[in-house]
């Protein structure tokens, strides 16, 4: 039996099977949202990325976005709201040679689970976190998030969101993310390459993805399909970092940068709190 490794050089289909529990398929996702889309991206670049199965964990917390650890055959932790990154880091000080990657939304990652989020970023411990993008919480009543637009319709904004939004990859620079990186569900192959590199970064790594919810938020906003939500992020709704730099800057006003936003090294948490550990034996 082929592995995804072994069929990629043989130049034949990707075999996804290999990194997925058949047992929890079908998956719960609604049609055409774009969290498969992502899970396909992220399998891709984790079968080149080095790791085996073994040597992965995967955290999320409650979400739509957060069920994906249950599809993949890693090691995996179904956990609380908000509280991903805590049971993250815990998982990585016991264990500092896994690579951690946390599966969050939006609501998750920046609302209930914001403070852990800044702190996460701030310490700088090595984990790759995946904030999926979708405007809205799909899961529990398509109630208004962080990131949802200004004026635009949710369950709790019958009459247009008023409050401005969160930009993910700011914050996570601000809060001392060492690599921080956006793509969408749309380029699919830009968003592997990305997702590739985020987990082959030393130290915290952010990845926003945007991506589509054509059951709560496409439908409240007149957005016909996924197809529409996703074109959107392709024709006007995005520009990658190598195309900004050619572009007039009133073509890219008003868009999100797509590719690498931002990357340094700065020294990673846990091996600094090994450091710390032998030098208080060393006294």
């Amino acid at each position: 039996m082929s592995t995804p490794a072994t069929a990629a050089k043989k130049k034949v289909p990707f075999d996804y099977s290999g990194y997925l529990r058949a047992g929890k398929l079908p998956h719960i996702w609604c049609p055409g949202c774009g969290h498969g889309i992502v899970l396909k991206s992220l399998l891709r670049a984790i079968d080149v990325s080095g790791f085996t199965k073994d040597q992965l964990c995967m955290v999320s917390g409650i979400g739509c976005s957060s069920r994906t650890p249950g599809y993949v055959d890693f090691k995996t932790l179904h956990t609380l709201h908000g509280r991903a990154f805590s049971y993250a880091t815990g998982v990585k000080l016991a264990n500092p040679e896994l690579k951690v990657i946390v599966a969050s939304g939006d609501g998750d990652a920046l609302a209930i689970g914001g403070n852990h989020f800044i702190h996460t970023c701030r310490r700088n411990i090595d984990m790759t976190i995946l904030v999926y993008t979708n405007y809205i919480y799909g899961m529990t009543g398509g109630q208004y998030s962080p990131t949802t637009p200004q004026g635009a319709m949710a369950t709790t904004s019958r009459y247009g969101n008023i409050e401005p939004v969160f930009d993910t990859c700011e914050l996570a620079k601000a809060s001392g993310a060492t690599f921080v990186a956006r793509g969408t569900s749309y380029h699919c192959q830009e968003l592997e390459k990305i997702l590739l590199a985020a987990i082959k970064h030393k130290g915290t790594s952010v990845v926003e993805i945007i991506d589509q919810c054509p059951t709560y938020y496409g439908r409240q906003n007149k957005l016909r399909s996924a197809t529409e939500m996703m074109e959107i992020f392709e024709k006007n709704g995005t520009v990658s970092v190598k195309q900004a730099d050619r572009l007039p800057p009133e073509k890219v006003e008003g868009k999100l940068l797509r590719g690498i936003l931002y990357q340094v090294e700065r020294p990673e948490y846990c091996e600094e709190y090994d450091k710390l550990i032998e030098k208080v034996r060393g006294q």
